[in-house]
């Protein structure tokens, strides 16, 4: 595995998202698992923020303890099935602002689609986490991560749930600066570009619109 590509084996991950796959999980517990998958994904993807000193004083005495040095973040999922993340996200994150990036992959040419765009004003002050449950051909998070590099911000992170082998190549190889974080790599993809063994359509899922 590359360097700047990270799978979460934790325990909890790996069995809650045994129950996001199954077939059988209705929309209410896909969405509430969802949320915690990827609060448990973003501890991991903030490991290595910087900290610095600062003094407390505690109900006891006085003490120098850490805090996150000056990080401000942007939560940007690729709409729709991204939304499905960011409550997880904000849990840990609660200062975060959101934007939002609108794609939708072309079924015959299985290329992404761009319909809207909404980033924070200040983006290029921000360290920016791209969030979509699924990584499958790589499109849609190759150009979501192509556009919010147009406006410089100081780094960027894609997070996914489950990601094909075949995705984490070609995104790797378009944006070999850019931090991948998952919670599994399966087998391959079919001839519709879905993810197997996968868990289907994960904005049908997330919604309840399948």
């Amino acid at each position: 595995m590359k360097d700047n590509i990270f799978v979460m084996d934790h325990p909890l991950i790996q069995h809650k998202l045994t129950i996001l796959r199954d077939k059988h999980t209705g929309t209410k517990q896909f969405r509430e698992l969802v949320n915690e998958i990827a609060t448990l994904i973003c501890y991991e993807a903030t490991r290595n923020w910087p900290l610095q000193d600062v003094e407390i004083e505690t109900p006891m005495q006085k003490a120098v303890t850490k805090e996150i040095a000056g990080k401000k973040v942007a939560l940007v999922p690729i709409l729709r099935a991204g939304l499905g993340m960011v409550d997880g996200m904000l849990n840990l994150v609660p200062s975060a602002k959101v934007g939002h990036i609108g794609l939708y992959r072309d079924h015959e040419t299985l290329q992404p689609v761009e319909y809207y765009n909404k980033l924070p004003g200040d983006i290029e002050e921000r360290d920016v986490m791209i969030l979509d449950p699924m990584l499958a051909t790589g499109g849609s998070a190759i150009d979501a991560i192509g556009i919010v590099k147009r406006s410089n911000p100081k780094s960027i992170k894609f997070l996914c749930i489950i990601a094909a082998p075949e995705g984490l190549k070609a995104l790797h190889e378009a944006h070999p600066d850019v931090g991948i974080y998952c919670a599994a790599v399966d087998e391959k993809l079919n001839e519709n570009g879905y993810i197997l063994p996968g868990l289907g359509d994960a904005g049908d899922r997330i919604f309840g619109t399948k």
